[in-house]
């Protein structure tokens, strides 16, 4: 017997709530070859899930050899982060219904990092960009006997790039990384905008410094890819332009 439309389920010609979807997934498995493939998984399933329900009900039910990092599964580790009918996204965030399950959905690594196992990449070369460019308070001085104060006014300057959690998402989605992976990257600027322009900090022209670098922030080539995949709504070319706007006139 065919199984309902999703819309017919929707319009309450059917008492259950699930529907069968397709994940195509892309597998690589070194041990077994060189070459990637694509595998299709038909899976019973809540439209109202999330791809992440639809990635453990295959890896639990179906094939345990999947490969995928998870977390949180709630939006804050970052761990998450695929291609998602070619977007990336975290699979956590990501609802059935809300990606068209009519069609094959199709889930594939990151790019510009390099594929350990089905969905896993190598984080080592994002996360060594994040270190290089200091994501931590630097000042001068003996240890403060209080809280260093701050302004509201001050704290909000810098308040957008707080939210990053390192997810790659954004990284990975621009075309500069890709094609040279030494580009420092998106999130690696936010992070460190989010330390620039912190009232507290005192190595704001060391930052600038290590950003001015020819694999810095001037390979950025605003296509605003970076922005559009934040999960957390960064507005990460503005506080490109801002590190980029910082460098010309030293004002911060």
């Amino acid at each position: 017997m065919a199984t309902p439309t999703l819309e017919k389920r929707e319009a309450g010609f059917a008492d259950s709530p699930y529907i069968t979807a397709t994940f195509r997934i892309r597998r690589f498995n070194p041990e077994v070859s060189e070459h990637a493939v694509w595998e299709d998984f038909q899976i019973e399933i809540d439209p109202k899930e999330r791809v992440l329900d639809a990635l453990h009900k295959i890896k639990w039910d179906v094939d345990g050899s999947l490969t995928f990092r998870r977390s949180c599964a709630h939006g804050i580790c970052g761990s998450d982060a695929m291609r998602i009918n070619g977007k990336n996204r975290l699979a956590c965030k990501t609802l059935i219904k809300d990606i068209n399950p009519e069609k094959p959905i199709t889930v594939e690594a990151i790019k510009g990092l390099t594929v350990l196992k089905d969905l896993v990449v190598d984080m080592e070369p994002f996360f060594q960009a994040y270190r290089d460019v200091m994501p931590f308070l630097i000042t001068k001085g003996n240890e403060p006997t209080r809280e260093r104060l701050q302004s509201a006014e001050d704290r909000e300057r810098f308040d957008d790039t707080t939210k990053c959690i390192l997810c790659a998402a954004c990284t990975s989605s621009c075309p500069v990384f890709w094609n040279d992976g030494q580009y420092f990257g998106p999130a690696a600027i936010v992070n460190a905008h989010r330390f620039i322009f912190d009232s507290r900090d005192e190595a704001g022209e060391q930052r600038l410094e290590i950003l001015n670098d020819k694999d810095g922030v001037w390979r950025c080539r605003t296509t605003f890819n970076c922005t559009d995949a934040c999960p957390r709504g960064i507005e990460v070319t503005k506080a490109i332009q801002e590190v980029k706007r910082a460098l010309i006139t030293r004002r911060f």
